[in-house]
């Protein structure tokens, strides 16, 4: 396994971060320790969940929340393997129908935080990440309540997800008039299909020093053989997907297969070698993907076949302004 810093921070991580969502949605929980034990045994230390991950998403649904915290904080007490990895979770989306369960108030973020670690069954988060923008909270609210649970050892450190380029310049600029860290990561969709954030998000990143976790490396199952998958026809409304990009798709799996690789790997490939990405997300279902999706981190792809990538699936043209402006 190879690691590296998370952005500026003296944290270091694997290339592949555990992505947990499906824990107890398609998932059960025997499966899931498997596939823990195993991403441990593989050298994997970053595991990402979220207080809302395992569970409906729909209002008045909510006794689904937790779930996947529930199944890794039961696997934590199981296998004493807590200090062998670095555990992110997320605060923001609803918990309960309250007015007060869900955004980023201080009132939210510190009892959302103490349900985190319950479930978990930790005592400290290495990693607190703000699942979304919350732009009806003040700053000053948000880092006041990060900063306290940072002084009180239950977080050590503060990441962002789905946030744009100005909100992390806004975000950091208000940290360091409080002399606090602030930010050390950005979690983002990004991945072939998806390049947007090659715009601004990616330049705020580097230049404050924030490593990029991409969620949705295989851009929702388009880059992991899906010209298969549709004509098999297992995921409803899948092929009509497909259908709207099947002329990319024929193109980016012909390329694989010439270069004798899974489109799934080189779909991952692909992400890691941007030096701003830190970890790309990956979400096995069974211990038998996770397996294969290490894969990724021994493809070299070379500059033409970064080049033909481009042509395929085309990104935004570079960063702003550049990509649109003089």
């Amino acid at each position: 396994m190879q690691y590296t810093h998370m952005g500026r921070a003296g944290l270091k991580v694997s290339r592949l971060a555990l992505g947990t969502m499906n824990f107890g949605m398609s998932t059960d929980v025997a499966d899931s320790f498997s596939i823990m034990d195993a991403a441990v045994d593989s050298g994997i230390n970053y595991f990402d969940t979220a207080d809302v991950y395992g569970g409906s998403q729909k209002p008045g649904l909510e006794k689904g929340y937790g779930i996947s915290e529930q199944i890794i904080g039961d696997w934590l007490a199981k296998s004493g393997k807590r200090n062998r990895i670095v555990l992110a979770t997320k605060v923001y989306e609803p918990m309960d129908t309250g007015p007060n369960d869900r955004r980023l108030s201080a009132y939210h973020i510190r009892r959302a935080c103490d349900d985190s670690l319950r479930r978990l069954k930790t005592d400290h988060i290495d990693v607190y990440q703000m699942h979304h923008i919350d732009r009806q909270t003040p700053w000053e609210e948000i880092w006041q309540a990060m900063e306290l649970l940072v002084q009180q050892g239950k977080v050590s450190y503060i990441g962002s997800s789905n946030f744009a380029g100005w909100d992390i310049a806004t975000a950091q600029s208000s940290a360091m008039a409080r002399h606090f860290m602030g930010l050390i990561s950005e979690q983002s969709i990004y991945n072939l299909t998806a390049r947007t954030i090659e715009l601004e998000v990616i330049p705020a990143c580097r230049h404050f020093g924030l490593g990029l976790v991409p969620w949705s490396p295989l851009g929702g199952g388009l880059l992991g053989g899906a010209l298969q998958k549709a004509a098999d026809g297992r995921r409803p409304g899948f092929k009509e997907k497909v259908d709207k990009h099947r002329a990319a798709l024929e193109a980016y799996e012909g390329l694989c297969e010439s270069l004798g690789e899974r489109p799934a790997d080189v779909a991952t490939a692909w992400l890691l070698h941007n030096p701003i990405v830190t970890a790309p997300i990956v979400g096995p279902r069974t211990v038998a993907q996770l397996r294969e999706s290490l894969r990724a981190l021994d493809i070299t792809l070379t500059p033409e076949t970064l080049g033909k990538l481009d042509v395929i699936w085309p990104g935004p043209g570079g960063e702003a302004p550049g990509a649109y402006a003089w």
